[in-house]
């Protein structure tokens, strides 16, 4: 996949734009607060559907501006295509060649790109919360229908929470209103925590290899689904039938606690180096090449499902990375796109690349080096 044009107006700090790309290595170029990763957050918004840095999509309109509009162009296995993403007076609109789409779950899994920027270590380093983001998001690159199975699954949840918090004020409440979403809960429970787990077990070979290869063979990198139970089958009803089990057990501890205790949104990823828990053990380094492998093999699960790698776009990070890990970046992923926003346009001396200068806004592409 390969993204061909980014298109912009009134977004962030972006007056007007148009910025072509190259096959394969595009360096964005300038000082801080010029306008680098408001470039790449624009071309993100296609793959997540929202924001990785903004709440709410109004923290990205230019100021003194009503809206804005984004566009990109891409070539796929489809073919060239486009999509586009624009609010003006609080009303969204997405669309793909040109036709409007009905919500954000149209347009994911139509462009795919991995993102490398630097609160990525919160993976390693945050709460459980951190991790589930991180499978999340990969995952509805892989398997667009997950994010139903989710958003269908935090309905019910939230739902349930309403009943349990009343219960545990001491007010009426209706038991079997509780089973009936927590029958609801199970179901989409049981979809998760099998796509989850598949993914893992996609991503977890591909993790070990780059985390072997970054550290010259001295580092493995493992990684383990915890949730709240181990299934002896991975049979759907099966795994369905031990939430509806977990939850009805649950009932009395969960109405004191005015909350759900139990399901795929209190899991967690444990990822291990060396057989050691990472967050407790693992050094910065180690911790950085550790989230390195689990971004780059995430590229490599979306070219598994699809057939076609992402768009690689790497936020001020490799400037972090030491020139081991830098080179092997840049060198692994081979003619892949990829596009890096950088202060140091030094530190990619001798890799062709095509070279944006960013000013106030303002995209230049000035030469290849």
């Amino acid at each position: 996949m390969i993204i061909k044009k980014f298109s912009a107006a009134s977004f962030r700090n972006i007056e007007k734009c148009e910025i072509e790309f190259s096959d394969g290595l595009n360096l964005l170029h300038g000082k801080n607060a010029e306008g680098k990763t408001s470039v790449i957050e624009g071309i993100y918004i296609f793959s997540r559907g929202k924001s990785f840095r903004a709440r709410e999509d109004g923290e990205l309109i230019k100021f003194g501006s009503d809206g804005f509009y984004t566009r990109i162009e891409y070539e796929g296995g489809s073919g060239e295509e486009s999509l586009e993403y624009s609010l003006l007076f609080k009303t969204r609109q997405r669309k793909k060649n040109g036709y409007k789409l009905k919500g954000v779950s149209e347009m994911i899994g139509s462009f795919r790109s991995v993102l490398f920027y630097p609160d990525n270590l919160e993976i390693i380093k945050g709460g459980p919360e951190e991790r589930r983001s991180f499978i999340n998001v990969a995952i509805s690159q892989c398997y667009p229908s997950y994010i139903k199975y989710y958003s269908d699954y935090k309905k019910a949840l939230e739902n349930r929470n309403c009943l349990l918090k009343l219960a545990s004020k001491g007010n009426y409440y209706d038991i079997n209103e509780i089973s009936a979403w927590s029958e609801s809960m199970a179901e989409y429970a049981s979809y998760i925590y099998l796509i989850r787990r598949e993914y893992i077990e996609k991503i977890t070979p591909y993790a070990k290899k780059i985390m072997l290869e970054i550290s010259s063979g001295k580092e493995s990198v493992d990684i383990e689904y915890e949730a709240d139970f181990t299934p002896i089958s991975l049979d759907r009803e099966y795994v369905k039938n031990e939430y509806k089990r977990i939850l009805s057990e649950s009932v009395d501890r969960e109405i004191r606690a005015g909350v759900t205790l139990f399901g795929p949104h209190r899991d967690d990823i444990k990822i291990m180096i060396n057989g050691t828990d990472s967050r407790l053990f693992a050094s910065q380094g180690q911790q950085r090449s550790a989230v390195l492998s689990l971004k780059l093999s995430e590229g490599e699960v979306i070219r598994e499902i699809s057939g076609e790698y992402p768009v690689y776009l790497f936020d001020d990070v490799l400037s972090e990375l030491d020139e081991g890990r830098r080179r092997y970046v840049l060198s692994s992923l081979g003619q892949r796109q990829i596009i890096i926003t950088s202060c140091e346009s030094d530190e990619y001396s001798g890799y062709m690349a095509n070279v944006i200068e960013v000013a106030g806004g303002k995209y230049v592409s000035s030469h290849r080096k």
